[in-house]
């Protein structure tokens, strides 16, 4: 894709003065490194990185009836979720494949805020603005960009411009004025660490963007590292560990479905996940300790000890944390126990992996404690 084909966000011209190299993202111009990846992952899991999501689609579903129509193409339940939480879901097909995985929350009492990956945000609103019934009303927030600061040092930084955000839990999600603006505001992030992500209008964003930037604490991050965290963090991106294809018990999912929908199997492709729950799927995610070689990325085959191919590789790199290549991807219940030992073939040449358990390292998202 051209440069002159790249839509920007709002940050753009920031992150170009910051000295960030750009590439072509989900049809978008992206900071993809800064100072360098290895650094500014290990800055993130060591103090605090500020990431420009813009890109993602976010949009409110209100009315009467927003709930009950958003529900019949999620398996999650958002009729018990409580106003100031928001939860992970699944945007299902007929045949229950990921057209994508989303947040969505109740920020306050006018509906759901709903948050999507950039890729997929035309589909996903056109299937939305078509399926959507009765009085739910969708209404797409492109005046609106989005901040992730993510990292153990995050909660102090953001309490010094509201104090209010430090009593926010994990999945947490308000609305409130910050930095003088309308701000959603949610206490999560894709990179396994603490953190927010916050949006506000697009004419206050490269403001806000600079203020939190004064924090010594806190480095613009690009999305090369923020792939790294995710990675760590056992996390699937859409259009790699995920797809239309693929359904949430495939995928290692299946805390996205909640109970009473279970119950009811009124969501889209029902019937063919309850089946999968009962008889298991033919595929599932794991999580590989790629003992040696180089790094086994996408598209990298995965072979049982005897050489025989039984799955693929859907995402793959070095661990910064760990200092050691690891891998997420998908092959037959059989050979997915933890400590199976497989081959992941890197260029022609196989090279000892193990299935461990994901996420590869422990995710530090803060939990209030119970009363």
């Amino acid at each position: 894709m051209s440069d002159q084909a790249l839509k920007t966000t709002p940050l753009n011209a920031a992150h170009r003065a910051l000295g960030a190299r750009m590439v072509g993202f989900g049809g978008y111009d992206m900071p993809v490194q800064y100072e360098g990846v290895l650094a500014e992952h290990r800055w993130t899991r060591e103090h605090a990185g500020l990431f420009d999501v813009s890109h993602m689609g976010q949009c409110r579903i209100t009315g009467d009836d927003a709930i009950g129509q958003f529900q019949r193409f999620v398996p999650g339940d958002y009729e018990i979720l409580k106003a100031g939480k928001q939860k992970y879901s699944l945007l299902l097909n007929a045949e229950g494949g990921i057209m994508d995985d989303l947040m969505a929350g109740k920020p306050d009492h006018d509906g759901l805020f709903v948050v999507v990956n950039a890729g997929n945000k035309d589909a996903d609103f056109a299937f939305l603005n078509a399926n959507l019934a009765g009085d739910a009303t969708l209404t797409v927030l492109d005046d609106r960009a989005l901040l992730a600061i993510q990292g153990p040092e995050a909660v102090e930084v953001m309490a010094k411009h509201e104090p209010a955000l430090a009593e926010m839990g994990f999945m947490d999600s308000a609305r409130l004025m910050l930095f003088g603006v309308d701000c959603f505001v949610s206490r999560s992030g894709y990179t396994g660490e603490d953190g927010y992500e916050i949006s506000v209008p697009n004419a206050d964003a490269e403001r806000v963007w600079n203020t939190i930037l004064e924090d010594a604490r806190v480095k613009p991050i690009g999305l090369g590292a923020r792939d790294s965290l995710r990675l760590e963090a056992g996390l699937p991106l859409h259009g790699h560990d995920i797809d239309a294809t693929t359904s949430p018990v495939e995928a290692a999912l299946t805390f996205a479905l909640s109970k009473s929908r279970k119950e009811a199997a009124d969501f889209n492709g029902a019937e063919r996940i309850l089946k999968e729950l009962a008889d298991g799927p033919s595929r599932v995610r794991i999580g590989l300790n790629v003992k040696e070689g180089a790094p086994a990325r996408e598209g990298a085959e995965i072979a049982d000890v005897d050489g025989n191919v039984i799955g693929k590789v859907t995402s793959g790199g070095p661990s910064p944390t760990l200092g050691r290549n690891i891998a997420m991807g998908y092959v037959s219940p059989a050979f997915a126990a933890l400590g199976t030992d497989l081959k992941v073939i890197v260029r022609g040449k196989p090279a000892a992996a193990e299935v461990v358990a994901t996420p590869f390292v422990a995710t530090r998202y803060y939990r209030k404690p119970k009363a």
